[in-house]
């Protein structure tokens, strides 16, 4: 029997979850809710977002309930998972409201506004019967997988240095509202700072420098990560921003340089992944298609099985966040942050 899907918030990442969703076949989505009137009602023209483009335009309302008020969403008995997209202002309480009913929750990253607002829905997950997931999409992306593991099983030795970087224009709408979004540092820089996180753990410290171009918050950053030990890499760094000029478009991109060879990813190239070693370069084959699908197939398996989420946790978005307020400290004081 398919787990029973509501997705709350219908935005570029809502539909964006939900095209998701129809590739899955033990997800069904039978709920939708948003505050604007023509999205509840399957209405979804007009959306669009930096990595994906195009997709559908009208839900299937006639097997899809909608609402208005995400409460009553959260209230239907035949909704097993509450999947919330919403701006990240109202992540705290719509979260919390679906766990506190004991559905099963992923919410879309970050992981909140603030560290501390993150650490209540951790909390609040901590708690819960249901089970709970940021998604930080990265960490299922098939060629960041595929880096993920090549560093935990040291397949070209340590890493020596890693540079990630994650650039576009401004997207319009609530993104625009500092206040609202946390500016680039904290809706779209994250990702990279959660990979770096990912794969090799919190850092003894770390300088960051930045500025804000209309947000009035961090919208373009560039930082450096510390770490201790023998075999730990001697520079990670990543950049991120949306300040580039309109038409500018959207750039994600690291290049790996482990001690027998040298990894380069670019989403825009046709083979985004490549790799070289003794002297030559080479693609490396990946599973297609993005980070979507895999993630929350992930979920809904978990939700099928009964085990609980590793791949990403609560306490691992609120690490994120944690790290991202260290940045906005240093970018403020120009000075290294000891974490």
């Amino acid at each position: 029997m398919a787990v029973k899907v509501g997705i709350i918030g219908l935005g570029m990442m809502g539909r964006t979850h939900y095209e998701a969703y129809e590739n899955i076949k033990d997800a069904q989505v039978v709920a939708v809710s948003d505050t604007n009137p023509k999205r509840a009602e399957g209405d979804l023209s007009g959306t669009g977002g930096n990595v994906l483009s195009g997709g559908i335009s009208r839900l299937p309302m006639d097997r899809i309930k909608g609402a208005q008020n995400f409460r009553d969403l959260i209230a239907m008995s035949d909704v097993d998972v509450i999947d919330v997209c919403v701006p990240t202002t109202r992540h705290l309480e719509v979260a919390t409201a679906a766990l506190a009913a004991g559905k099963h929750v992923v919410c879309e990253k970050p992981l909140a506004r603030t560290l501390a607002e993150g650490e209540r829905i951790a909390a609040a997950a901590q708690s819960s019967k249901g089970f709970f997931m940021p998604a930080m999409v990265m960490r299922f992306w098939p060629q960041w997988v595929w880096l993920k593991k090549a560093v935990a099983e040291r397949r070209y030795g340590r890493v020596r240095g890693a540079t990630f970087r994650r650039v576009a224009n401004m997207p319009r709408g609530w993104y625009e509202d500092g206040s609202a979004s946390g500016g680039a540092a904290l809706d779209l820089h994250i990702h990279d700072v959660d990979f770096v996180y990912h794969l090799f753990g919190k850092p003894k410290a770390l300088l960051a420098s930045g500025y804000s171009k209309t947000s009035g918050e961090l919208d373009h950053v560039c930082a450096q990560y510390f770490y201790d030990g023998p075999d730990a890499p001697q520079l990670v760094a990543t950049e991120g921003g949306w300040c580039m000029s309109d038409g500018f478009g959207f750039r994600m991109q690291y290049t790996v340089n482990f001690e027998n060879a040298t990894a380069e990813f670019d989403l825009a190239k046709e083979k985004p992944l490549l790799l070289t070693q003794n002297g030559k370069t080479e693609p490396v084959t990946c599973e297609p298609g993005a980070g979507y699908e895999p993630e929350l197939r992930y979920f809904i398996n978990c939700v099928k099985t009964g085990e609980r989420p590793s791949v990403v946790t609560a306490q691992d978005g609120v690490e994120s966040l944690r790290l991202i307020e260290a940045e906005r400290e240093s970018a403020r004081s120009g000075k290294i942050v000891t974490l």
